[in-house]
């Protein structure tokens, strides 16, 4: 979950960019959280706080009206009747790696999955996106392999994940679907020697950067045991004090490793 909100950071100064080398600065000084970590930390408050996720999309967006949204979901944001849009929108997908550590079996997993997703993005192909990632996560903090994980996406939710970085690359396109979006994160992952070089292997694709390294920083993460202290310190100078407090109390309550804020060790 922090994996994803680091991803989101790191990402941020890149989305619209053309594919680019895994070689670039890891912070640079515009980096920013935007939509995707606060609804990320939307959907964690309402697994700590037991609330509706509708409620707490609302309330967390409304605190960050200029935080990014798609033209969509910023309507159901500020509407007063809020509905479904039917979308698939990788809006579902990035949000969700919350679930993915807060629950103990699979099938808890993609069905609570699906209750954060169909709030909004209730078309079959958003609904899946937000369960193979929080099933992803959640088959890499429970012990799972890398080919587990591929096969899960693969088998259960038609993602195919045979892919090369580099033929992502050659032909990216800018894509914000769940499917054209999970299986490519899912890639930059699969292919990752560790937790940065999944966010590198993410942002070098180019396109929706944030998007793509927030998902794939939350299957890095679980998998490989945290999000190094380093990006945590640099993720948390950048966020504000409700966002820092909400994450922290998720992570401490749930298992996800977290260092202590501006800690040295």
């Amino acid at each position: 979950m922090i994996g994803a909100i680091a991803g989101d950071v790191i990402g941020s100064v890149y989305e619209g960019s053309p594919p680019q080398s895994k070689k670039f600065p890891l912070f640079d000084p515009g980096c920013r959280f935007t939509d995707d970590s606060v609804l990320t930390i939307a959907v964690a408050s309402a697994i700590r706080n037991r609330v509706d996720y509708a409620d707490a999309l609302r309330r967390w967006g409304r605190q960050y009206p200029h935080a990014g949204y798609g033209g969509m979901f910023y309507d159901w944001l500020f509407t007063d009747d809020p509905k479904p849009y039917h979308s698939y929108g990788n809006g579902s997908a990035m949000r969700v790696s919350a679930v993915g550590w807060a629950f103990d079996d699979l099938e808890t997993v993609l069905g609570e999955a699906r209750n954060s997703a169909q709030v909004t993005h209730s078309h079959p192909e958003g609904i899946k996106g937000a369960q193979a990632v929080a099933g992803a996560v959640f088959l890499g903090r429970t012990g799972h392999t890398k080919a587990q994980i591929m096969h899960l996406l693969s088998s259960r939710f038609g993602y195919d994940c045979s892919a090369r970085l580099d033929d992502l690359r050659e032909h990216a396109v800018f894509d914000v679907t769940c499917q054209g979006t999970v299986p490519a994160a899912a890639i930059a992952f699969l292919e990752s020697s560790d937790f940065e070089d999944a966010i590198r292997n993410a942002i070098s694709l180019g396109g929706d950067a944030d998007t793509l390294a927030c998902i794939a920083g939350a299957m890095a993460e679980s998998f490989y045991g945290g999000t190094p202290d380093r990006i945590q310190r640099e993720v948390f100078q950048r966020l504000d004090e409700p966002l820092r407090t909400e994450t922290l109390a998720f992570a401490q309550a749930y298992g996800v490793p977290v260092c202590v804020p501006g800690a040295t060790r």
